[in-house]
């Protein structure tokens, strides 16, 4: 009898907690809200996995380079050396100013008094016009002589052939031997010293080949009138 008092109080007990139960309805989860106060931790940023380099199969031997590359390109010929027996025609520039070629008189082989020959030709021009160096090179010398007058000695570059201007009026200025000289610079005037007639003043021009002595006073003739754009005569 006291088991089934007991078993009845205990469904009754049962029964008032299940009404109690639904009565009140099931417990609401707490929500758990953070304050304003509350610093949220950054994320980590994402890194990425390196991929692993693959590992080769065998050793390689580094092949070197040469030390010099190859060139593609032909070589060049070597220049030939210029040995000309006289100047080039038409490269000598007439050494008078304002004088062409066709005023030009071939008097390279007229006599000079009994004993001698020209060996030259005259240019004729005002007294005081300007002379000009033919060609490069340099003054060798510079000289007064009873028949040149006021003279000066020019060799061209490859000391091959020597310039000779004579019966100047005077000097250019800061002309002196040793100078170096391009074509065209200025070197002297037009005059009448020397045996030259003073009233027909002129350019005495000559060109002569030098000896293995190189003597600046001492050559064989050339007739420069071919040489300075002028044809000569048979």
């Amino acid at each position: 009898m006291k088991g089934i008092f007991t078993f009845l109080t205990g469904m009754l007990v049962g029964a008032i907690g299940i009404f109690v139960y639904l009565s009140l309805g099931s417990p609401q989860p707490v929500a758990v809200v953070a304050s304003r106060s509350t610093v949220m931790a950054p994320a980590p940023p994402f890194v990425p996995m390196a991929t692993p380099e693959p590992v080769p199969s065998a050793v390689e031997t580094p092949v070197s380079a040469p030390a010099t590359a190859p060139s593609l390109a032909p070589s060049a010929p070597a220049a030939p050396v210029p040995d000309d027996p006289v100047p080039v025609a038409n490269r000598l520039l007439i050494p008078v100013a304002g004088i062409n070629a066709n005023a030009l008189e071939d008097t390279f082989n007229d006599a000079r008094g009994s004993e001698r020959g020209h060996e030259a030709i005259d240019i004729l021009a005002p007294r005081g016009t300007q002379v000009f160096a033919v060609a490069d090179g340099k003054i060798v010398k510079l000289f007064t002589s009873k028949a040149g007058g006021l003279t000066i000695y020019q060799f061209d570059t490859s000391e091959k052939f020597a310039y000779y201007y004579a019966h100047l009026d005077r000097y250019a200025a800061d002309v002196k031997e040793g100078m170096a000289l391009k074509r065209g610079d200025l070197i002297g005037y037009v005059g009448s010293s020397g045996n030259a007639d003073p009233k027909t003043p002129h350019l005495h021009f000559a060109i002569f080949a030098l000896g293995p002595e190189k003597q600046w006073w001492k050559g064989s003739p050339v007739n420069p009138y071919p040489l300075l754009g002028g044809s000569a005569r048979p």
